[in-house]
């Protein structure tokens, strides 16, 4: 019916303003093929009238049609240069593009080339937090004292003691940029860092950054990009934007990472054939694979992992069991969960790690810290040659003051993540002592 009425409209005349205009209401009401039948007779009607080239773009978007969304912004670009979001949007659907063309690679022929097993016996000590988020300059006044320096100055040993040290980035290390994230007089939440502050995620020890997660755009493509430059420029490999794959090597053991979010800014935890196609190629290159993921409602009421789709203020955060399953089925060696804010539990999947969450680690200034929202840990984990787990063990921190992690002696962190595991997955569950050692039961 809509169709045929779009096409009435076209046929007797209608203008591509009409026709966008059509577009833009059936896209708003979940009709994505309503909507590009009106875009495409708009374009037939004039092949220059960007806007239709740009919202058709968005149409495929949804649809994850990555060819036909660069198609029509390359268009946007040639026609209006200037336009003021396509260089943001376009280098993010070029990144799923590139990921398509990995996963095709991968699955067409020979491999690059032919690496020996990892030696039985050899294994690899990881140790992994959650959100960090050292202080941002906007609003003004979220800075620390002392330029940063002390922010994780209290656990620089627990981080640099591993062969491997991961953590989720939250927010854009960057010295410039805007935002359109906040509107005159609104409370929302918008990060920006200094650059500078990389020196301390180089002196914690981190390998590995996941910056697959909501608050990755805050400050546009710009901030981005600089947030890229600096880790690459401190050593520290990254995953997070589409196409992008961190690597790292220890002990001649070739590991990778690739981070996964609830939306197509990263790679799309909600599209389960092509997290599984990118996580096999993955693991065609890598002797060891961690898939970390940023998913899941968010608060100190939601610590356990339901089985089904969480929703977060109308927004699919992911069906997390469902997804650390396809993961390890799909090659993956362990599954590193963040984004709730506080700690979930843990369970081995065919004798692989999973933990739903690490919850915050440094969140400076702007994060609501009460009950278990503070409760954090660094949790340890040796892997052996198959990338099973060997043994664990989870270290308690506590966030002090504005956001600082130091040791918990209280150990919180230990006791709420047995119970958490025990009450979620049972017998999946690792066996996890007192002193916060675990391992298989």
């Amino acid at each position: 019916m809509l169709l045929s009425l779009w096409t009435s409209l076209a046929l007797a005349g209608a203008t591509p303003q009409a026709l966008l205009e059509q577009g833009m209401a059936a896209q708003r009401g979940g009709d994505v093929a309503a909507a590009k039948a009106a875009y495409a007779q708009c374009l037939a009607a004039d092949e220059t009238f960007v806007p239709c080239h740009w919202e058709i773009g968005w149409s495929f978007w949804t649809e994850g049609d990555w060819a036909h969304v660069v198609e029509h912004w390359e268009r946007v670009k040639a026609l209006e240069p200037t336009h003021p979001e396509v260089d943001k949007h376009l280098g993010t659907a070029k990144g799923h593009l590139a990921s398509l063309a990995m996963i095709k690679a991968s699955a067409s022929g020979a491999p690059d080339s032919v690496r020996p097993p990892v030696a039985a016996g050899k294994t690899v000590r990881i140790r992994a937090v959650g959100d960090i988020m050292m202080g941002t300059d906007f609003p003004a006044g979220f800075l620390p004292p002392e330029d940063g320096a002390t922010v994780l100055a209290g656990v620089y040993d627990l981080l640099n003691d591993a062969d491997v040290t991961f953590g989720n980035l939250e927010g854009p290390l960057c010295d410039g940029g805007t935002t359109n994230k906040c509107g005159p007089g609104e409370n929302c939440y918008a990060f920006r860092t200094p650059t500078s502050y990389g020196q301390y995620l180089k002196k914690a020890g981190f390998d590995l950054l996941s910056t697959a997660n909501n608050h990755a755009e805050d400050f546009g493509e710009l901030c981005r990009n600089q947030t890229e430059q600096t880790l690459d420029g401190l050593g520290i490999a990254h995953s997070g934007r589409p196409g992008t794959l961190a690597t790292v090597e220890h002990d001649g053991v070739k590991i990778g990472m690739i981070g996964f979010h609830t939306s197509r800014s990263g790679h799309y935890l909600n599209d389960p054939d092509t997290a599984a196609a990118l996580i096999k190629a993955m693991k065609a290159k890598h002797d060891l694979v961690i898939v970390s993921f940023h998913g899941g409602a968010e608060g100190a009421k939601n610590l356990h992992v339901p089985d089904k789709m969480e929703t977060f203020y109308g927004e699919q955060r992911g069906h997390l069991r469902q997804f650390a399953r396809l993961a390890i089925a799909s090659g993956a060696d362990m599954v590193l969960g963040h984004g709730p804010h506080v700690p979930r539990g843990m369970e081995l999947v065919d004798g692989h790690l999973v933990i739903y969450s690490l919850g915050n680690f440094a969140t400076y200034g702007r994060f609501n810290l009460s009950g278990h929202l503070s409760t954090s840990l660094v949790l340890e984990a040796t892997l052996d040659h198959e990338g099973k787990l060997v043994s664990g063990k989870i270290l308690p921190i506590r966030l002090e003051g504005e956001g600082i992690p130091m040791p918990d002696a209280e150990k919180t962190a230990i006791d709420l993540i047995r119970t958490l595991s025990t009450e979620d997955f049972g017998e999946r569950a690792p066996v996890i002592a007192k002193d916060g050692s675990f391992a298989p039961r």
